[in-house]
């Protein structure tokens, strides 16, 4: 049975390195120092956000349904990855963008008294 791979030391928590590859056909080996992909670095939870994520192309409406959370829980959370993942946030500020919202709500991606609560805010 293998095993996944993991990106974070159980230990210390810092990230880890690859340092041999293998060929499971004509057993070739290669060491070194390989990084490894930044979803290695996800914990499981964080992964399964992801995969459904695209599983429903990204319809954040979809995520509460799929996840049974709020619609700020599932921005919170895709944040929160995309950060760890090293990307730049598009988001700096805790303002509302009235604008997303409306354009959410016509999409259909809010009901109308969750835009009135995110507007509220």
């Amino acid at each position: 049975m293998k095993k996944e791979v993991i990106g974070i030391c159980p230990v210390c928590n810092n990230t880890l390195l690859a340092t041999r590859l293998t060929c499971n056909h004509c057993h070739t080996e290669i060491t070194g120092e390989f990084s490894l992909s930044r979803f290695s670095y996800l914990s499981k939870d964080e992964l399964a956000f992801v995969e459904t994520f695209i599983r429903v192309q990204g319809n954040i409406k979809e995520m509460e349904k799929e996840l049974n959370v709020s619609y700020p829980t599932v921005k919170k959370n895709l944040e929160q990855i995309i950060t760890k993942m090293g990307f730049p946030t598009v988001r700096t500020s805790s303002t509302v963008d009235e604008n997303d919202v409306l354009l959410r709500l016509k999409n259909k991606e809010l009901s109308v008294d969750e835009a009135l609560e995110l507007l509220r805010k």
